[in-house]
């Protein structure tokens, strides 16, 4: 559970239920509680750009979604359905420290029945299958307990036939999820990595095993469960940590019945994020030598710097042969 050093309000959500609701059990709390016009006054005072990141990873804003549109969110689904903006998390490596640029505060919003309302509109509207992602620019879960908002939307999703939800977490507070009745209508992965890699990069983060343990509860209540291998870093002794990895998967789940779906993503960055990274972690040891690159041009216009071919083959080697031959049944659905 994320627990911030200040609930911000804008002033809308206090108009909804939940936002007053949650006003006021923090205030009898005695909480930092701050009311404000708009969320873009809670960073106005800060100067540079890692006092911005820090500060707003210790705020906690609760307010009203009021886009028209849904973004869509293409090819892992079809919508993201904006539940919850920005991570408690501070992964040295991830795009929303260039995405949500001087934005990094994690909102909350409190009208989900609206949001949901416009999902049910997207559904009706195609008349097929529709794939609805919660974790597009967030990781959803640490919020929970304030709005319920996953659990809520668990439940509009087992109750529409054309309708799916889908979320990624390196979280493992799962309890609120386990006795829903979700239809098996949800895809929940856990975002995975070496011990190594969540030690060095992936600060304020659950720790791997924690991770697991939340992996085979939701499995255990039969939800879609897949796992997101991201992002695949290669220093020295990378194959022997992975396979570390890969082992407490195979303890964890060697009686496990039912399916579990991978992503491997290798690492890649773009000057942007390379430039944003290294001002809010200034002592940060990622590698990031473009000469040891290759420059590629991304689907959205921009380009980024991957790894080398021969190395992206040596990823693709490994983790094709041991996710191939798991205790479980397993399904690759790319690595890349």
């Amino acid at each position: 559970m994320f627990v911030p050093k200040r609930y911000v309000f804008e002033k809308r959500a206090l108009d909804y239920p939940i936002g007053q609701k949650l006003y006021k059990q923090l205030t009898k709390e005695k909480k930092n509680v701050i009311v404000l016009k708009s969320s873009r006054a809670v960073l106005e005072k800060m100067t540079s750009i890692e006092e911005k990141f820090h500060y707003g990873k210790e705020t906690l804003i609760f307010g009203v979604k009021s886009s028209k549109k849904f973004i869509t969110c293409r090819p892992s689904a079809h919508y993201q359905i904006p539940l919850v903006t920005g991570c408690m998390g501070r992964c040295e490596y991830c795009y929303l420290n260039t995405q949500l640029g001087d934005k990094p505060y994690i909102r909350t919003y409190v009208n989900i029945e609206e949001i949901l309302d416009k999902a049910k509109k997207y559904i009706d509207e195609r008349e097929e299958m529709t794939i609805f992602e919660g974790a597009a620019t967030s990781d959803p879960l640490p919020v929970e307990p304030y709005t319920h908002g996953l659990e809520k939307v668990i439940r509009f999703f087992a109750s529409e036939p054309l309708g799916r939800f889908r979320f990624v977490t390196k979280y493992h507070n799962v309890e609120p999820l386990l006795n829903i009745d979700h239809k098996n209508h949800t895809d929940i992965r856990f975002s995975l990595n070496s011990d190594y890699v969540i030690n060095q990069y992936e600060h304020y983060t659950s720790r791997l095993n924690q991770r697991l343990e939340a992996a085979k509860k939701i499995g255990d209540s039969g939800y879609q469960l897949g796992f997101l291998i991201a992002p695949v870093f290669l220093y020295e002794g990378w194959e022997e940590s992975y396979q570390k990895l890969i082992d407490k998967l195979n303890q964890t789940f060697k009686d496990f019945k039912d399916k579990i779906t991978f992503e491997v993503i290798s690492h890649r960055y773009t000057i942007k994020a390379k430039k944003r990274i290294q001002d809010v972690f200034p002592q940060t040891k990622l590698p990031m030598e473009e000469e040891s690159r290759k420059f590629k041009y991304g689907q959205f216009g921009y380009g980024k710097y991957i790894y080398k071919p021969e190395d992206i083959d040596r990823i693709k080697s490994f983790f094709s042969k041991y996710l191939s031959n798991m205790a479980f049944q397993t399904e690759i659905k790319y690595i890349i």
